[in-house]
């Protein structure tokens, strides 16, 4: 994959990063869900003073917690192949560096959007999106020629 897309490139990987994606928001919910209920044992235990612990209970809660943990690891390394950046699991977005002006930009991705319509420099963030235009088309570049 290029280090840096046209957007003919990028968005030709839309279909397939768009069920990764949900896959890794998925797994963040599983390990916060986890996370949230080895939070509320810790609370039980510490009220109740650790008289009646459940061991078993807080293996289990943990390991689920823990598995969660690696399926999103697993999920995310799995988009980064693809030469983009996971930028936010709670909106579902994606840049792609791309060349834009003599500097790298970002093609930036939001789950649910049909295409990339934005870009924003390296330096801003989802509030910085700019819609892509006839001059950011003709103008902007990848590593290679399409």
């Amino acid at each position: 994959m290029p280090k840096r897309f046209t957007l003919a490139q990028a968005e030709s990987l839309i279909p397939t990063l768009a069920p990764l994606l949900r896959k890794a928001i998925e797994c963040k919910q599983q390990y916060a869900g986890a996370e949230q209920e080895l939070q509320n044992f810790h609370q039980r235990i510490a009220v109740a003073g650790g008289v009646l612990v459940n061991r078993d209970l807080a293996a289990a809660v943990k390991g689920k917690r823990d598995s969660a943990a690696q399926r999103l690891k697993d999920v995310i390394n799995e988009v980064q192949k693809y030469g983009c950046v996971v930028k936010d699991l709670d909106i579902g977005l994606l840049d792609f560096p791309s060349w834009f002006g003599g500097r790298e930009v970002y093609l930036c991705w939001k789950l649910g959007e049909p295409a990339i319509g934005f870009w924003h420099g390296t330096d801003e963030g989802f509030a910085g999106r700019k819609q892509i235009d006839a001059a950011f088309r003709e103008q902007h570049r990848g590593d290679r020629t399409q």
